[in-house]
């Protein structure tokens, strides 16, 4: 097979970021497993996942359809996906030349349609995919295809909002070890350091901690960035009401 491992560089930058996340090999969660619930159901397919791209392996932190927590790296379709400027899709993987002898594709899951989105933090490493799996060949329409995009957005602000609080809670947890009063900016809220350099209270807060939290988005914050989810959700919970009353009817 291809390999598919970037120039040393790249892949030691996008493995370091990863890696900042401190996110490989935690339990699931209930932000990123909502995620993929609803890129499944978007999609109408029985397999989503939540992948994440490390040295050897990719490891789903959020599965749908899959019992597996991992798979070889040098099998995954997410590695061709992570180095694509747009999301891959593969209509059926017995048509691409790249994925026909694939392990996967002729045995367990026996993917045939696969559609992935990279996960592009803001510095433009890309850790992982969502992506959405089919026993049988497809496609997504438009529409499916914009709520996948968002909802990969909506993972990469999940994780970057774990990143800050890890670093915010590390370093309050450290506080108790500094003496003195912190002096603060009354303007642009910069703290200087012990070096008498200025520089922002989370990037100051981030080199003194070590504290583990979970974390999630709350309603405000979900209506006012992600409202396309928030419609995707609630027609969900409509769908959904409307059958129990049916039922109980």
């Amino acid at each position: 097979m291809q390999n598919l491992i970037p120039k040393k560089e790249e892949e030691e930058r996008r493995l370091k970021a990863l890696a900042e996340y401190r996110i490989l090999g935690t339990k699931p969660e209930s932000c990123y497993d909502d995620i993929t619930k609803i890129a499944a159901s978007t999609c109408n397919v029985p397999i989503s996942l939540m992948t994440l791209v490390d040295k050897d392996k990719q490891w789903f932190k959020s599965k749908v359809g899959l019992e597996i927590n991992e798979t070889k790296r040098d099998w995954s379709f997410c590695t061709h996906a992570i180095q694509e400027n747009s999301p891959l899709i593969i209509q059926d993987a017995f048509q691409d030349e790249r994925f026909i002898n694939n392990p996967l594709v002729t045995g367990d899951p026996k993917i045939r349609f696969y559609a992935g989105f990279p996960l592009k933090n803001r510095d433009g490493n890309k850790l992982g995919t969502l992506c959405v799996i089919d026993r049988k060949p497809g496609n997504l329409s438009p529409k499916q295809y914009n709520v996948m995009e968002l909802l990969s957005k909506q993972i990469v602000s999940f994780l970057e909002l774990r990143k800050k609080s890890l670093n915010l809670l590390e370093a309050l947890s450290n506080l108790h070890k500094q003496e003195g009063i912190l002096s603060v900016c009354s303007y642009c809220r910069e703290v200087k350091n012990n070096d008498g350099d200025w520089m922002h209270l989370e990037k100051y807060l981030s080199k003194i901690s070590d504290i583990r939290f979970s974390h999630g988005v709350c309603d405000v914050c979900m209506e006012k960035h992600f409202p396309d989810v928030v419609e995707v959700w609630n027609k969900k919970d409509s769908f959904q009401e409307g059958q129990k009353r049916f039922l109980k009817s």
